[in-house]
């Protein structure tokens, strides 16, 4: 089997965040976009993969088209097992364009492809191509876009538990927020707190202890620059809360640098901007043997949110990030949606087990 062509589809579908607001730089953003990958094939076969592009949707596309496609265009579509071989060649030949960033963003959408024709081919699921499967379906966790005024934050946590989240995390940069959410939620509710990378070690210390009493799981990228390793692992060390990041890291070398430098208790790898799933699972095995826990970064709606699932349930334990909002229009038909319980189903389906709704793509395409 053959690929035929590789095509990169722009979708933009609207939501609602209420009081909440997700921003880049002063621009609040109203609308999720999403680079959703197919790879054709002469068998007839079509695979689905999604490559990160919140904010740079048409630089994403771009780096499919002119960097990805070429590469995979008359390519032999590899079983699971040459599946990393095949991709590692193409990191290869790409590697003078980085790494890191766009390059792995669109390398991550042919990959998880892949990974649903090879599962396809099998006419099984993708999470039993990845391992034994261990869960059916996934806890999720309700991730809270930026609010700001306490009674708000308090008043959405309580909304989210009522629709059966059972957990919740901020993106707050402030004590009272973090406060309020743990009075709201009670001490029994996993709390956590997206920083999104803002503060230097020292003050990132000072927030853990300010913050302490209410006993997040994790402070996530509380400094800047991410990748400052050594400054993460200084405040994990004193300021006696779990630490989390991985969300803009690329690749299990980078990985490997931040589980090594004690950076890290909780590993996020991003299915959608690491490399894809094959990148995803060697991250997986090092934070296995090193003793980091895995919480995925998955605040998708495309092929990225049904990898995630299917590679959770391989696993005894881990959550799935959910935003918390409404969208206008959903590409699975709502069956990726958080249920009464706080879970999400894994699907069953060959591969990637659904296939988008064409009619919601083309509705939400952007020429």
């Amino acid at each position: 089997m053959e690929i035929t062509d590789v095509r990169a589809h722009h979708i933009r579908i609207p939501y609602d965040a209420g009081v909440a607001s997700f921003r880049q730089g002063a621009s609040a953003i109203t609308a999720l976009d999403m680079v959703l990958i197919e790879v054709l094939t002469d068998a007839g076969l079509t695979g689905w993969g999604d490559a990160f592009a919140y904010v740079c949707p048409r630089t994403t596309r771009s780096a499919v088209e002119e960097m990805i496609a070429p590469q995979a265009r008359g390519m032999k579509v590899p079983d699971a097992a040459g599946i990393p071989a095949a991709m590692e060649q193409i990191q290869r030949n790409l590697h003078l364009f980085g790494r890191y960033g766009i390059t792995m963003f669109a390398i991550s959408g042919l990959d998880i492809a892949l990974w649903d024709l090879a599962a396809k081919v099998q006419g099984v699921p993708l999470h039993r191509l990845l391992g034994e499967t261990r869960r059916t379906a996934i806890p999720a966790y309700a991730s809270l876009l930026r609010i700001g005024a306490p009674d708000d934050i308090a008043a959405e946590c309580r909304k989210a538990l009522a629709l059966g989240y059972g957990a919740i995390k901020l993106h707050e940069t402030t004590t009272p927020a973090v406060l309020a959410a743990r009075e709201a939620i009670g001490p029994g509710i996993p709390l956590m707190v997206d920083m999104n990378c803002p503060l230097t070690a020292e003050q990132a210390i000072a927030f853990a202890a300010s913050c302490r009493d209410a006993r997040p799981m994790f402070l996530e990228e509380p400094v800047w620059p991410p990748e400052d390793f050594a400054a993460l692992a200084e405040v994990r060390s004193k300021g006696g809360l779990g630490i989390a990041a991985g969300e803009n890291a690329c690749t299990e070398y980078q990985f490997r640098q931040m589980m090594e430098a004690g950076a890290v208790s909780h590993a996020q790898p991003s299915v959608t901007k690491v490399g894809g799933i094959t990148e995803f699972l060697k991250i997986v095995a090092l934070a296995d043997r090193l003793g980091v826990k895995v919480v995925p970064h998955s605040p998708y709606f495309g092929p990225g949110l049904l990898a995630t699932l299917h590679l959770l349930a391989t696993r005894e334990d881990g959550l799935v990030e959910m935003f918390y909002l409404k969208r206008e229009a959903c590409l699975w038909g709502g069956r990726a949606d958080s249920d009464a319980t706080g879970h999400v189903a894994v699907p069953t389906g060959p591969g990637l087990g659904h296939e988008p709704d064409r009619g919601v793509m083309e509705h939400y395409r952007v020429a």
